[in-house]
């Protein structure tokens, strides 16, 4: 692994678990992890519920824009994590690839956000564990 991790969350429409994920490991990183999120299908914007689940936790990701996933993004990261979402990647030797089985929270309100937000929090603090304590 290289001496700065490069994590990559993927989701089909990229606009809400992903950049949820994507926020909350920024974070808590505080800079020790690069952090990137795409989608194979990118929506317009994010989910305004996602950002308002952040908004909770005093993150703001109403500026982001969804991106498109490229063969570049995967070959350029560590570790790669989709979203439960049945997106696919390209694969490369070397490079982690996890799947976090996680509920949409497309159409979902603030209150069906909420835990699906609690559960990225908990997975993206055990990933910046394993990653910062990882020997070099």
């Amino acid at each position: 692994m290289n001496p700065k991790p490069e994590v990559l969350f993927v989701c089909v429409h990229n606009a809400g678990r992903s950049q949820m994920a994507a926020a909350l490991l920024q974070h808590y990183a505080m800079g020790r992890v690069t952090v990137r999120s795409a989608g194979s299908a990118p929506a317009d914007k994010v989910n305004p519920a996602a950002a308002q689940a952040l908004a909770e936790l005093g993150l703001d990701i109403t500026a982001e824009v969804p991106s498109k996933l490229t063969t570049e993004d995967v070959e350029a990261s560590d570790v790669v994590i989709t979203m439960g979402c049945g997106d696919t990647c390209p694969v490369f030797p070397g490079k982690r690839y996890l799947d976090w089985e996680l509920e949409d929270p497309a159409g979902q309100g603030i209150d069906a956000v909420r835990p699906i937000r609690d559960d990225i929090d908990r997975r993206v603090r055990g990933l910046l564990a394993e990653l910062l304590d990882a020997p070099a």
